[in-house]
C-alpha cells in the first residue's frame, strides 16, 4: 500500500472542482443506470435478445433522437492532487455520460473552445461505433473530417447499432491524454441477470506533464522510445504521494485529494462497465475478496465465465456482474494496476467500495487477491470470451501481413512502422472528402489500403518488438482467430469456430495476432492502429480502404457540414500554423 497506509481515513482534502472541475464521477452522487432510457414503456429492442439477434444486421429503429452538447475547453485541476492545465468537456474531467437505447440515433454538437495563447483543432471519435452509412461522422482529422476549427462547432449524428460499454475521445493527435474523453453507455438486451447497474469505471494512466509536452518529448530527436506515467486514476481521481515531486517543481500538489468510491448493497448483483481509457497502460483490475463474472468485452456480449482478474488495454472495455457476499458495513478495494510492461511512477490505482452500513470516510483494510502480474502485456485469454451471439467465419478473400517495425529517420526520429509505413495525416485534406472529389490516389505517407472488392480479409500481425499494441480497428469488430508469442508460422492454430469479436485486441511483446474483417458491411476508409496515443503519434496507423466502389455512390450523401469543416480550417491555417509535429492521429 505504500504511503497509504499513513492515512486514516478518505475525506478528500480537495474540493469536487478543484480535484475534477464540475464533474461527480467517483463521488457517491452519481446515480446508477437503468435498464433503459424509459419511454413508451416498453422494450425498446423487442423481443431481440443477446443471444439470438444478430447484433450487426438486427439493430431496431427507435426514430428516436438523442441530443448533446459538448464545449471543449482548457481549464486547470487536480485529478490526483498534482494541479496541471486539462482540456475538459463541458467543464468535467472525465467528461459527461453519454447514453442510449439500442437503435436510437445520438447528435452531439461539438464547440471547439480551446483557444487562448495555444489555439488547437479537436475531433471526437466514438469508440466502437459501426458508422454504417456514415463514415464521415467517425471523428478522425485528415481521414474523416477537417478538424473542428477554433471558435468553430460541428454536430456528428450516428446511430447506435451495437450495445454495450465504450467510450469517446479526441482523436487530434494525442490530445485525449490531457483528459478529453468520456464514456458512452448503449442499453440493449442483458445475458445475465443483475439488480444494479453501477455504470462506467475509467481507469487511464496520467501524466504530470502537458499532454502535447510528452509528445514533444516522443517526437524529438534521440527520444529512447519509453515513456513513464505519473500515476494512475480511476474515474479521474487518486492520491499521489507529493513527496516524490521534484523538488525544482513549484507546481501545487495536495496529499490526500481524494479516491472514487462505490456503494454494494449486500446479496445485490453488481454490473460495473471498466474502461481503460489511457494514453499508454495496460490495466489489471481485480476487487479484493469478490469474483467477476464477465458478460461482454467492448460492444460484444460474450458467454458469462467467472475470474479474479481482467486485464484491459487502451482502449478495451469489459462489462462484468459482481455479487455482494459480504456483511453490511463492509469496505473493500477495487484496484487496477498498470502491468510490469509499461512504466509508471505511482501504477496502482485504489477506489473503496463500501458496503450499505459503512463508514464511507474510512479506508478498506481489505488484501489483495495473489495473482501475478503479466510481463508482455496480453490481455485475457481470448478463448474465454465466445461471443454469445456465433458467426459463422467465411473463408478469407485476402490474406495479408501487416508486421509492426520501428527505425529512426534521417533526423534521429524514432518512428513506428506498420505494414513497411510510418504514416502521417493531413488535416487539410481527409481522406473521404477527397475520394469523394478526385478518386482514391494517395501520397503513400497516408498508409492506405485498397482491398477493392475483396469481402473478408485475414491480416496476419508479427510484433517482434519488445513493446506491447492494443490494436483498435474503426468501423467494425474483428474476428480474433489466434494470438501468441514469437511470429505466426503456418501450424499456429486459429479458432475459426467462434473467434472472440471486438474492436481493440493487444499483440503482445514479441508475439503475434491473426484477425479478420468483415469488408462487406461497411465501405469507407477505416483507421487500423495502436492505440497507445503516444505510438500513433509517431506514425503506427494505417487506413482499410473498404468497397471504393459502393464508397463512391455513398459519398454522394456527404453533409454539407462535413465539408464545413475543411472550410472553417482552411480559413484557420490560413492566419495561424498548426504544430503538427507528429503523425496527428
Amino acid at each position: 500500500m505504500g504511503f497509504f497506509n499513513s492515512c486514516c481515513s478518505l475525506i478528500g482534502q480537495l474540493s469536487l472542482t478543484a480535484q475534477n472541475g464540475v464533474s461527480l464521477w467517483g463521488t457517491l452522487m452519481v446515480p446508477t443506470l437503468p435498464l433503459w432510457i424509459e419511454g413508451s414503456g416498453s422494450i425498446p429492442w423487442g423481443d431481440r435478445s443477446a443471444g439470438s439477434s444478430n447484433p450487426y444486421t438486427d439493430a431496431p429503429h427507435t426514430g428516436i433522437t438523442r441530443r448533446y452538447e459538448f464545449n471543449i475547453s482548457r481549464g486547470v485541476i487536480a485529478p490526483d492532487g498534482y494541479k496541471k492545465p486539462v482540456l475538459l468537456v463541458n467543464d468535467q474531467f472525465p467528461g459527461p455520460l453519454i447514453e442510449a437505447n439500442w437503435g436510437d440515433e445520438i447528435e452531439v454538437e461539438v464547440t471547439n473552445s480551446i483557444g487562448d495563447e495555444r489555439p488547437e483543432g479537436t475531433a471526437i471519435h466514438w469508440h466502437g461505433f459501426l458508422q454504417t452509412g456514415t463514415p464521415w461522422m467517425d471523428g478522425v482529422p485528415g481521414v474523416s473530417q477537417c478538424p473542428i476549427a477554433p471558435g468553430k462547432s460541428f454536430t456528428y449524428k450516428f446511430r447506435a447499432e451495437l450495445y454495450g460499454s465504450s467510450w469517446y475521445h479526441s482523436h487530434y493527435s494525442a490530445q485525449y491524454a490531457g483528459g478529453l474523453y468520456g464514456p458512452i453507455v448503449i442499453y440493449g438486451p442483458r445475458n445475465v441477470g443483475y439488480d444494479i447497474d453501477l455504470g462506467p469505471v475509467m481507469i487511464n494512466d496520467w501524466w504530470h506533464e502537458d499532454y502535447f509536452a510528452v509528445v514533444e518529448q516522443v517526437m524529438s530527436p534521440n527520444f529512447n522510445g519509453q515513456t513513464t506515467s505519473d500515476t494512475n486514476l480511476i474515474n479521474g481521481k487518486m492520491n499521489f504521494d507529493c513527496s516524490t515531486v521534484d523538488a525544482d517543481d513549484t507546481t501545487p500538489c495536495t496529499d490526500d485529494a481524494g479516491l472514487s468510491k462505490f456503494v454494494f448493497t449486500p446479496s445485490m448483483n453488481h454490473r460495473l462497465r471498466f474502461i481503460n481509457a489511457g494514453a499508454e497502460g495496460t490495466q489489471r483490475i481485480t476487487i479484493d475478496g469478490h469474483n467477476m463474472t464477465v458478460i461482454a468485452n467492448d460492444f460484444v456480449s460474450v458467454e458469462p465465465y467467472e475470474t479474479q482478474m481482467v486485464v484491459l488495454g487502451v482502449g478495451q472495455r469489459v462489462d462484468v456482474v459482481v455479487h455482494a457476499h459480504a456483511e453490511p458495513g463492509s469496505a473493500f478495494w477495487l484496484r487496477s494496476n498498470i502491468t510490469s510492461c509499461n512504466k509508471s511512477k505511482q501504477p496502482l490505482a485504489l477506489a473503496a467500495i463500501y458496503y450499505e452500513g459503512a463508514d464511507n470516510n474510512t479506508m478498506p483494510t481489505s488484501t489483495p487477491w495473489p495473482i501475478a502480474s503479466p510481463d508482455n502485456c496480453e490481455t485475457d485469454d481470448t478463448d474465454l470470451a465466445e461471443p454469445l451471439y456465433p458467426m459463422k467465419l467465411p473463408e478469407p478473400s485476402w490474406t495479408q501481413h501487416m508486421d509492426i517495425s520501428a527505425y529512426r529517420n534521417s533526423s534521429g526520429n524514432f518512428l513506428w512502422e506498420f505494414g513497411g509505413v510510418a504514416a502521417r495525416v493531413d488535416y487539410n485534406d481527409p481522406v473521404l472528402l477527397r475520394a469523394a472529389d478526385t478518386g482514391f490516389e494517395f501520397d503513400p505517407e497516408y498508409n492506405i489500403i485498397n482491398y477493392g472488392t475483396n469481402t473478408s480479409i485475414r491480416l496476419i500481425i508479427n510484433n517482434p518488438t519488445p513493446a506491447a499494441h492494443p490494436m483498435h480497428a474503426h468501423g467494425l469488430n474483428m474476428y480474433i482467430l489466434a494470438a501468441g508469442t514469437g511470429n505466426y508460422t503456418e501450424t499456429s492454430p486459429l479458432n475459426t469456430r467462434s473467434p472472440t469479436r471486438r474492436d481493440v485486441q493487444m499483440v503482445g511483446a514479441n508475439g503475434y495476432i491473426v484477425v479478420q474483417l468483415d469488408a462487406t458491411q461497411n465501405p469507407g476508409a477505416w483507421p487500423f492502429h495502436c492505440h497507445t496515443a503516444w505510438h500513433s503519434s509517431a506514425g503506427f496507423f494505417s487506413q482499410l480502404l473498404f468497397q471504393p466502389d459502393k464508397l463512391a455512390t455513398l459519398n454522394y450523401h456527404i453533409p454539407h457540414d462535413a465539408r464545413q469543416t475543411c472550410h472553417d480550417w482552411n480559413d484557420f491555417t490560413k492566419k495561424a500554423v498548426p504544430n503538427q509535429i507528429d503523425s496527428g492521429l
